[in-house]
């Protein structure tokens, strides 16, 4: 009986010491802080740069993890659209393109910044908001931070100029060109038609003081400005040379490998519109021997194309915005992406430019020259390019443009008054959707 007694007792006692054991591992398991984890959306050709921009925050912020999602920006904004921002699909931190700004704001996926005081300590900027970080802003709140300008620059092909003759190294006249091949502009695609409705001032689609509303494409065209008038007519013109000339530029399928082809070497295309995106491609049509010059180097009745200032930023997630560690990361990670330091690594690794770089800063950095080349022109360009439009109606002005443009092809207009009439009848329609 006494043996028994004994065992009840030694095993009462172990039982005590484990679960005195868990209680105190219980109470420092609450104690010890949590690792701080943040999700970061980065496209595949991004992730070398991205992972030694984590690496540099982890260490600076013991105790935390980046995690990246690899994943395009625009599948990423696909996800979004169709959940919201709790699905954990969704990242933490992700890029998006000016343009959707309003949208995303609208669903509350995106969380206030405050970009100023981010913008003061990464340095750069003299008026931040009359660039990008102004455009990011809705109201007073900025609800992203400027990831990377963007606008459209000019390429000549230099063995084809020097085959006919031309002196490439003066701007290209759109109204002066006989030859449908010389000049190859996409007009029919809003994205390069603004660069000629840009030049004369035209506003496809804007607002008023009052936040009204408006297109000059609604006027009667006698009521346009002259310079709107001519513009409008050069476009005309440019089409009825092309539609002569049976070229497929103005066919949305065909015409983009017609560019393509007609600026190979060989061939008669001398000079197009595109991006930093095109490098690779316009080297290889071109055997490595083209120009880069900035927007401007085409004019369309005497005035130069002008794009737009357009970009992308970095957005933090709003289901973090109250998770004060988790925000402060998003913050250091968005600093550690952007920094100018690392200017030469992040457009070798994702062909962005800085906005707070000035072009005289890259020219010094470890890039090759025909990469200096395409950012000087770029930064020339944003500079002369007004704002882009980021109001969501401003997105119904796609269709409304290439419908209009490609029903020439159609309707075959004889005249500049003619061909205006399918315009203003597509952005009549428009106007008329939005006061439904």
């Amino acid at each position: 009986m006494k043996c028994k007694r004994t065992v009840y007792a030694v095993n009462l006692f172990l039982f005590g010491i484990i679960l005195f054991s868990g209680l105190i591992t219980s109470c420092g398991g609450k104690n010890e802080k949590e690792k701080n984890v943040l999700t970061v959306q980065a496209e595949q050709g991004w992730i070398s740069y991205y992972e030694a921009a984590a690496k540099r925050v982890q260490e600076a912020n013991p105790n935390t993890e980046i995690k990246l999602i690899e994943v395009g920006a625009f599948d990423h904004l696909d996800k979004i659209d169709a959940t919201d921002a709790s699905n954990q699909d969704v990242a933490d931190l992700f890029a998006i393109p000016a343009d959707r700004l309003y949208g995303l704001a609208e669903n509350e996926v995106l969380a206030s910044i405050d970009s100023k005081k981010l913008a003061a300590e990464l340095g750069g900027w003299t008026d931040f908001d009359s660039g990008l970080g102004g455009n990011l802003k809705i109201n007073n709140e900025y609800l992203a931070f400027p990831l990377n300008i963007e606008t459209l620059i000019t390429f000549v092909n230099v063995t084809n100029a020097q085959k006919d003759g031309i002196d490439y190294s003066k701007p290209f006249e759109i109204s002066n060109t006989k030859d449908a091949d010389k000049i190859l502009l996409p007009l029919f695609d809003a994205w390069y038609g603004v660069a000629a409705t840009n030049s004369a001032n035209i506003e496809l689609l804007s607002k008023k003081s009052d936040n009204v509303l408006f297109s000059d494409i609604t006027s009667e065209f006698n009521n346009l400005s002259n310079d709107k008038k001519e513009a409008i007519k050069i476009i005309y013109e440019y089409w009825k040379l092309n539609y002569k000339n049976k070229t497929p530029l103005f066919d949305p399928e065909a015409g983009w490998g017609y560019i393509d082809t007609e600026f190979s070497n060989g061939n008669k295309g001398v000079i197009r519109l595109g991006g930093p995106w095109d490098t690779a491609s316009i080297s290889e049509q071109t055997n490595g021997n083209f120009a880069i010059f900035p927007i401007d180097h085409i004019t369309l009745n005497g005035k130069p194309l002008l794009h737009w200032k357009g970009g992308w930023g970095l957005a933090i997630n709003s289901r973090i915005e109250k998770d004060t560690d988790k925000y402060a990361l998003a913050l250091q990670m968005i600093k550690e992406i952007v920094n100018p330091k690392y200017a030469a690594e992040f457009f070798k690794a994702t062909g962005k430019i800085l906005e707070n770089v000035p072009a005289d800063v890259y020219e010094k950095l470890d890039l090759e020259k025909t990469e200096k080349e395409v950012i000087k022109a770029v930064i020339a360009s944003y500079t002369l390019s007004p704002a882009r439009p980021l109001f969501k109606e401003w997105g119904k002005v796609w269709d409304t443009w290439r419908n209009a443009i490609l029903s020439w092809n159609s309707v075959n207009p004889q005249t500049v008054e003619e061909a205006y009439k399918e315009l203003k009848a597509s952005f009549d329609a428009m106007m008329t959707n939005f006061s439904m």
